[in-house]
């Protein structure tokens, strides 16, 4: 059996507890296999006088039969592979925020720079069978670079965020680069249906693509194969985490706390494509529309710490604080306020606990490629008394959970009355929703996700020999 060999941005020991949703969804294959996780270390080291960036030696650890590799980057890559090139242009157009990139001319070759020291990096510890699986948006280029050295081996991609439209695409500084380096994968991986025929357009109209039977493209001397492949959580684990004394005891206190009142949960990370500011304004306007929801219901917003020396996420915070000040101070009193903000980082134990004392889940982002937090609020309910699921249909997860409350986060008057459709909803309906939700995230959990992307990689005819095509 061949063994896997992961390549991401950051690694993590899937040893450890809080090793993280990656760690979680391949630990099976990893350990089946023996693996190999290649990543950046985390540290940012100084440029030695007269060296290289970015040169470092390679890091090797062994977790049980998984070698964790990592490479350090300087300062100077780091600062325009990651802050620049993927954060600062990749994640904002790839969440059709043209409006916050920033196009720096010297990301781009900061990014190719880094992309090619993983390749570099990576190519002594490969064995010929080894399978390989990249990951997400900060290492696009890394099998155009491995092929160019003369890297053999079968190589899928996933990407974990959004694939946006075409001529939001073509944006993109040297996008014509990148787009051909995706050619150089064997199979690409997508969270959507909605993201798949976005990427079909792209290379058909960017690349003059012939779309192949089976989901196959060829363009630049390669055939890659493409597909959706929608990542899951894994729901017997969660839902054990939610029989654990920490879980148990904020479900209580939750509810002993709030036994007078109906709570609504929103769990993000503080970024502008989770819709927050247009979530609290729809919650003010159930507020003014449905006046017997005050004094009443409660909305707990989790916002955590993200990027927050970056102007966009700044401003956003700021936008955030008020809008939560604003409303406690026009609606609140004594007895109750309405919203309670927090922007920290809740343990994850603790988290089914308060999801499972929500009357209703807000999963509402302006984009998203997933959003795994809809999955795990669903896995969380009581199915005897469960709560609703109000769910953006601009995120991926909206393909798959189709009995959830959709809506619009853009449109504040319509989410406000489906906010009230939720807390209103009979015990039976809800009931019914719930199954349904619960069955197809335990179908489609994350061991499927894993299991069904590296059997179509392996069951792949490969693509023309490295060489053949020019990167």
């Amino acid at each position: 059996m061949s063994r896997l060999v992961i390549v991401s941005n950051r690694i993590a020991d899937p040893r450890k507890p809080a090793a993280g949703g990656l760690a979680v969804a391949l630990g099976d294959s990893m350990k089946k296999t023996g693996a190999l996780w290649f990543g950046w270390s985390g540290k940012i080291v100084e440029e030695a006088d007269g060296g290289t960036p970015g040169e470092g030696k390679v890091h090797i650890e062994q977790a049980g039969n998984v070698t964790l590799a990592t490479v350090d980057l300087c300062r100077k890559d780091h600062d325009a592979y990651y802050l620049g090139y993927a954060n600062g242009v990749l994640w904002p157009v790839f969440h059709y925020r043209l409006d916050l990139g920033n196009y720096e001319p010297g990301f781009a070759e900061g990014y190719r720079r880094v992309n090619e020291l993983f390749a570099r990096k990576l190519l002594p510890l490969l064995k010929p069978d080894d399978q390989i699986w990249v990951h997400d948006y900060h290492l696009i280029p890394l099998a155009a670079n491995l092929r160019a050295m003369g890297c053999r081996n079968r190589i899928g991609f996933f990407l974990h965020i959004p694939m946006p439209p075409p001529l939001i695409t073509a944006a993109i500084p040297q996008q014509d680069w990148l787009l051909r380096t995706l050619f150089a994968y064997d199979l690409l991986g997508f969270q959507s249906d909605a993201d798949l025929t976005n990427f079909s357009h792209y290379v058909q109209s960017e690349a003059h693509a012939e779309a192949l039977p089976d989901g196959r493209y060829r363009a630049y001397n390669r055939t890659v194969q493409a597909g959706a492949f929608p990542i899951g959580i894994d729901v017997d684990e969660f839902t054990r985490l939610g029989e654990s004394k920490e879980s148990m005891q904020m479900f209580r206190r939750l509810r002993e706390e709030y036994s007078r009142r109906q709570l609504l949960i929103g769990v993000d990370r503080l970024d502008y494509s989770k819709g927050l500011p247009q979530r609290i304004r729809a919650f003010r306007e159930l507020l003014v529309r449905y006046p017997e929801n005050q004094n009443s219901a409660t909305l707990i917003q989790i916002a955590s710490p993200s990027r927050e020396d970056v102007d966009a996420y700044a401003n956003i915070r700021h936008e955030l604080e008020n809008l939560c000040g604003s409303i406690n101070g026009d609606f609140g009193g004594l007895e109750w306020m309405p919203i309670r903000y927090i922007h920290r980082t809740v343990a994850r134990k603790r988290l089914p606990g308060l999801y499972r004392a929500s009357r209703v889940g807000l999963v509402t982002p302006l984009r998203d490629g997933m959003n795994l937090v809809a999955k795990e609020f669903i896995a969380a309910q009581d199915p005897e008394d469960p709560g609703v699921l109000v769910l953006s249909r601009f995120a991926g997860a909206a393909e798959q959970l189709k009995e959830a409350l959709l809506v619009n986060p853009y449109d504040v008057e319509r989410t406000a009355q489906i906010i009230q459709q939720a807390l209103r909803m009979p015990l039976d309906e809800r009931r019914k929703r719930h199954e349904a939700l619960l069955r197809r995230i335990k179908e489609q959990d994350v061991h499927w996700w894993c299991k069904t992307f590296l059997e179509t990689l392996e069951n792949l005819e490969q693509s023309q020999p490295a060489g053949d095509a020019d990167y």
